[in-house]
């Protein structure tokens, strides 16, 4: 087989029996294995963008995994970097295949911003999600009534049904708490979110119920991060690390702002977040200690 060539096919199969991969994360892993065969090849991003009809732009985006991509491209390019073996280009096709598949979320393309889109394909294929909230309850651990009271203050403008459309859309991506192969979930929470009444009281008491309840399921750690701190390392923003079996998949940080979002794949950059998220978590309750928080909480509610 060529030196340009991957060394064996079952290691893209990984991806395509991946009971959780989908087309966000396919896209990362077909364009990091092309990058790879196009530096192997000694290949020039204009040459393969020639290859394709395209420019090198193009190349650099299907390398990042930043969009789709049709089989014709994934031949050539195969062919250009003297892909030959027929097991080999079949599996790649395949993963072009699916890698245009729309992921279940593409149902809430009306009130889904393409920001937030890449987060929940993300999100799809985790192993881990670490995560600190500051304002709000995690996304993942959030009740429908609370997911309510949060989108009508994030979407005052918006009518009930979108409103609605955003609670389901919410609901819907919880059910990765509970499929075969969960990714675990560790939430930092500052005690702030669970003080303000989003929603009411009852609303508030309900979605206090509703995390005792997760911390009840394996995969979930739920730790709190009390007033008597003062001061905390994340700076008052919001941070969710995602980690992936895949060793394709790099680390990535997810830093939400109101109108759009921000990715970090960077080594260096991934490295002061995570350094920052276990500084977080060892100042914060323990889980057990965060449990009796909780509790306490819910009887000032009740």
């Amino acid at each position: 087989m060529n030196a340009a060539q991957p060394s064996s096919g079952p290691s893209l199969r990984r991806y395509l029996d991946h009971p959780r991969g989908g087309p966000t994360v396919l896209r990362i892993v077909l364009g990091t294995q092309l990058r790879r065969l196009r530096e192997a090849a000694g290949i020039t991003r204009e040459a393969a963008g020639d290859a394709i009809r395209g420019s090198h732009a193009k190349i650099s985006r299907l390398e990042l995994g930043r969009v789709s991509c049709k089989e014709r491209d994934i031949a050539d390019l195969l062919t250009l970097y003297n892909v030959t073996d027929e097991a080999v280009r079949a599996d790649f096709l395949k993963l072009a295949r699916r890698t245009s598949s729309p992921g279940w979320w593409h149902q809430y393309g009306d009130v889904l911003p393409g920001w937030f889109e890449t987060h929940i394909g993300l999100e799809e294929a985790a192993s881990v999600i670490r995560t600190y909230e500051v304002q709000f309850v995690p996304g993942l651990l959030q009740t429908a009534d609370y997911a309510r009271a949060v989108a009508q203050l994030g979407h005052p403008r918006s009518s009930p049904e979108e409103i609605e459309r955003r609670v389901q859309l919410r609901v819907h991506r919880q059910e990765l708490l509970t499929v075969p192969d969960a990714p675990r979930v560790w939430a930092v929470i500052d005690e702030a979110s669970l003080r303000r009444p989003l929603g009411g009281p009852e609303v508030m008491a309900d979605q206090l119920r509703h995390l005792l309840k997760m911390t009840e399921l394996p995969n979930v750690t739920l730790q709190i991060a009390p007033f008597s701190l003062g001061g905390l390392a994340a700076a008052g923003g919001p941070i969710t690390i995602l980690r992936f079996l895949e060793p394709d998949l790099p680390d990535i940080v997810y830093l939400e702002q109101l109108t759009s979002a921000l990715y970090l794949d960077k080594r260096d950059d991934v490295d002061h977040y995570l350094a920052v998220m276990d500084r977080l978590s060892a100042q914060s309750e323990s889980p057990r200690e965060s449990v009796a928080i909780l509790e306490r909480l819910l009887k000032q509610e009740s």
